[in-house]
């Protein structure tokens, strides 16, 4: 474990280094306002959104989707994608989605979108649409059906509840009939999770064990300072942003709203046992980790690139998303600096204009369509989708304190731009085990 954790403070000063020593000149930019930014978010949410959206209401997404897959491509049934693509941006679009309507332009947006998913939700699971996913296709379907339900939790009342009885049927037709398939052990163990405590909400026969596993497993894996490892072999990626650290809270916190806190699968041995603690615990880990993904953007507002699945773009702050969007985020982190930030990051990633193929669609890339950014053998460009969790800020209203706060200086640029800013350090708190009892 030692060896782990010294690896991985190796690693991190020299990734964070890398990109911000290679620039020399000061990023003075207007930090923005919230009226603006918001602006900005909602049309790029739009313009990803919109495309997929529109087509799989009509049933043509399928027809219409211009498929672009990895050039060292691993020969799975390409139909996985199309699950990618609609999972995945539902996944980070759902928040925003569920505001109330209004007669604004962006009510109006948001009100078309929500139209059109709801009718796609539809689609996705009924055998006579064109654009029925694969729930069959492969084990691939294991993890974006976990987007999928994460979509409805994440706007339970406006996504989930109007659909009409025929499609919840099938939903839970398709997402019990996944006990085909066995998860690698790894991260796709909070994917199961996840899909069971969905049925297990909605009152759904599930599987307590799929649970159990993903739910404990994670918790074997925490290897400190806000880290998870991917298995039992620490990888050092964004898997902690793509995966890991929300879907482990948004699990949890699941089973104690339907179970309570005393719940079985909560326990742990100790003084303190129960869900409460656990809650807060994973809470805690994911705060410290938002507060180093924070630092990790650059004065320019880029992030270091490393680890797999990188084409995923915005996905790597998930966490600092999520944590806002939930008001959750540390005392360390105030809500303008994150704005500013976040914000920052959009504008140096999808301000190129290159990010869209000619159909509308995400293209493979980073900043762009590169032919030489790093893919791996799964990546398509419905896998990209996942950019989207970036927006989850915008199911808070116009009105909130993350809109309406002053923009601030992130960390890092306030460290390059030779001002004042707070110091870093390990986080201390002391690790207990949680078992099955």
């Amino acid at each position: 474990m030692n060896r782990i954790k010294n690896s991985l403070a190796l690693c991190l000063a020299f990734v964070i280094l890398l990109p911000l020593g290679a620039k020399t000149k000061q990023n003075t930019e207007p930090l923005g306002n919230g009226t603006s930014d918001r602006k900005y978010w909602t049309e790029l949410a739009w313009q990803m959104a919109a495309p997929v959206l529109e087509n799989m209401s009509k049933g043509t997404l399928q027809q219409n989707f211009v498929l672009e897959t990895s050039p060292i491509w691993d020969n799975r049934d390409p139909k996985v994608a199309y699950m990618e693509c609609f999972g995945r941006l539902m996944a980070g679009i759902a928040p925003w989605l569920a505001l109330p309507d209004d007669d604004t332009a962006e009510g109006q947006q948001r009100r078309q979108l929500r139209e059109w998913a709801l009718q796609a939700y539809k689609n996705a699971v009924d055998p006579e649409s064109p654009d029925y996913l694969g729930w069959e296709c492969s084990s691939q379907t294991l993890v974006d059906a976990a987007y999928l339900v994460e979509s409805f939790l994440r706007a339970y009342d406006a996504l989930w509840v109007p659909l009409d009885s025929v499609t919840k049927a099938r939903y839970v037709k398709e997402l019990t009939g996944l006990h085909r398939y066995a998860p690698p052990y790894s991260n796709w163990l909070i994917f199961v999770a996840m899909e069971e405590a969905f049925l297990m909400k909605i009152g759904a026969t599930y599987d307590e064990y799929r649970i159990h596993v993903g739910v404990n497993k994670l918790e074997e894996w925490y290897v400190g300072d806000g880290w998870y490892s991917d298995g039992q072999a620490f990888a050092f990626d964004y898997y902690n942003s793509f995966v890991i650290q929300p879907m482990y809270q948004e699990t949890v916190d699941i089973i104690r709203a339907v179970k309570g806190d005393s719940y079985r699968l909560l326990h742990r041995v100790g003084p303190n046992d129960g869900g409460q603690r656990r809650a807060e615990q994973i809470l805690e880990r994911m705060q410290k980790f938002a507060v180093i993904l924070e630092r990790f953007i650059s004065p320019e507002g880029t992030f270091p690139v490393f680890g797999r699945s990188i084409p995923y773009r915005m996905a790597t702050m998930q966490p600092l998303a999520l944590l806002a969007w939930k008001k959750q985020l540390p005392k360390e982190l105030h809500e303008g600096q994150v704005r500013a930030a976040l914000t920052a990051v959009m504008h140096r990633m999808f301000d190129t204009k290159n990010n869209y193929n000619k159909g509308g669609f995400l293209t493979i890339g980073f900043v762009g369509n590169a032919a030489q950014t790093p893919v791996d053998t799964y990546t398509n460009n419905g896998s990209l989708y996942m950019a989207s969790l970036s927006f989850m800020p915008l199911g808070l209203p116009a009105t909130d304190t993350f809109w309406t706060s002053a923009p601030e200086k992130w960390t890092s640029k306030k460290a390059w731009e030779g001002d004042d800013f707070p110091k870093d350090h390990k986080w201390n708190i002391n690790r207990e085990e949680f078992q099955w009892k």
